[in-house]
């Protein structure tokens, strides 16, 4: 399909679509809206009209009435933004895709799109929509990888997202990008190999346009340059907002830069530990002179919630890594414990190296989410990692685990006790497999190895 230049006197419209990969019940309300899309309405053009669907809420429309489709996708949401593009180019609306999955597998999502961003939208979205109008739409455009350590790039537009419910709308990204490189992660290879920051007096200037005082960052490690980030830090101590975000649990071996982290307004952290045994239990993100369980003490008793991830399926992980991470937590007490299964992306050198060594079990992307084996462990069966997954978490949040956690946290008992309340319930819902499921395993793995030629696009 060519794009279409346009010749009409009403302005151009603009559709951006979220996908959403399941029904969130009322769950909905207590999430974060994306911070992407209204990223990429603030970089269009103003002569343009700009509608977000956030499919957890709103009903995916008619294309007809739009001039154009954008998607973004990350793994998890690529079938069924796939299956969004083509019903919406049935109807004869051209679509761009983006984002996280698009970025690494651009052939594959060219089959569902007229063109693809590949990296960050902003610095090529107004060439792409000027090329659209024009009737010269490429099928490629590709953002230059940034060379330095600041990071422009405008407000949210905000208002886009009126009639929605959120848990909030104020959001705010302070900075991209992480030099640690992790073989699991895509942040590296998505937003590159460096802190990048804001300057520390237009994002408290952001802050301090919000109606409320509560405000998440999403910054995949806001504390990773302690030097950029403390003007921030010290701004916010001023104007009393309160805030959380995910960082490393490195900063908390500076216990000056705790201290102004608690003084800011902080209520909540969540850090990856990733690993309680082996090489990746030292990653240079939380490893330094200092253990890890003295680490999140200290955090723990500045008053500030800790919510800590624990992959499980490393290659040095057998059986035994369950009952070694509970023991973990248990003598820890981080506020809130998750346990993820590893997941080999697409584009990380992970997904690389089991895709060499074929060890994928499929390709099915929607499976790709932390709570799904797609990949054959090395000392121990996917059964096994899975049902020891379930059963670790099942026993992370038992009611006498729980209680011994929010004792163990003297600051913010009653909120520590709500988070964990909150994620009981879906712990809770967890089912094992029954017999029949898993004895139907080899068949599915056999199957995902036979047909892997068949794929749309390998290696990614």
């Amino acid at each position: 399909m060519q794009s279409r230049p346009r010749h009409q006197q009403a302005p151009p419209r603009l559709l951006l679509i979220y996908p959403a990969t399941h029904k969130l019940g009322w769950v909905k309300y207590f999430q974060l809206p994306s911070l992407s899309l209204q990223q990429v309405a603030a970089v269009t053009p103003p002569e343009w009209e700009v509608t977000l669907v956030d499919e957890s809420q709103d009903p995916i429309p008619s294309a007809r009435k739009f001039d154009l489709v954008g998607i973004t996708a990350m793994t998890h949401q690529a079938p069924r933004a796939y299956e969004i593009a083509d019903k919406l180019r049935q109807e004869g609306v051209p679509i761009i895709m983006g984002g996280m999955h698009p970025t690494v597998m651009p052939e594959e999502a060219l089959a569902h799109a007229d063109a693809v961003v590949i990296g960050e939208a902003e610095p090529v979205m107004a060439r792409l929509l000027d090329d659209f109008l024009g009737g010269r739409l490429e099928k490629i455009y590709r953002a230059p990888i940034p060379q330095d350590d600041k990071l422009l790039v405008p407000w949210p537009r905000r208002e886009i997202l009126a009639g929605k419910r959120y848990l909030t709308t104020q959001t705010v990204q302070a900075s991209r990008g992480c030099p640690y490189d992790c073989v699991f992660c895509t942040v590296t290879p998505y937003f590159g190999n460096r802190f990048r920051y804001r300057d520390a007096a237009d994002i408290l200037a952001e802050i301090r346009s919000f109606p409320r005082k509560l405000v998440i960052f999403l910054d995949d490690n806001l504390l990773g340059d302690p030097a950029k980030a403390r003007p921030v830090l010290e701004g916010m101590a001023e104007l009393g907002i309160r805030w959380g975000s995910q960082t490393s649990l490195r900063f908390a071996e500076d216990r000056e830069l705790l201290k102004l982290v608690a003084r800011s307004g902080c209520i909540g952290l969540f850090v990856g530990i990733e690993s309680v045994t082996g090489p990746f239990s030292q990653l240079a993100k939380s490893a330094g002179q200092s253990l890890q369980a003295d680490l999140m003490k200290r955090v723990r008793d500045a008053g500030i919630i800790l919510e800590t991830s624990i992959i499980f399926g490393f290659d040095d992980h057998d059986q035994s890594i369950f009952d070694k991470t509970l023991r973990f937590v248990e003598e820890c007490s981080p506020s809130v414990p998750t346990f993820n299964l590893l997941t080999p992306y697409p584009g990380t050198a992970l997904f690389r190296q089991f895709e060499q060594e074929g060890r994928l079990l499929h390709r099915d992307w929607s499976r790709y989410n932390h709570a799904e084996v797609v990949f054959r462990p090395k000392l121990m069966t996917p059964e096994q990692l899975y049902r020891g997954w379930l059963e670790a978490r099942k026993e992370a949040y038992s009611w006498p685990a729980i209680l011994s956690r929010v004792w163990k946290n003297p600051g913010r008992r009653f909120t520590n006790l709500a988070y964990n309340i909150l994620r009981k319930g879906p712990n809770d819902r967890l089912q094992a497999p029954g017999e029949d499921e898993l004895s139907s395993l080899p068949a599915i793995v056999t199957n995902s190895e036979e047909s892997r030629c068949n794929q749309v696009a390998p290696g990614t």
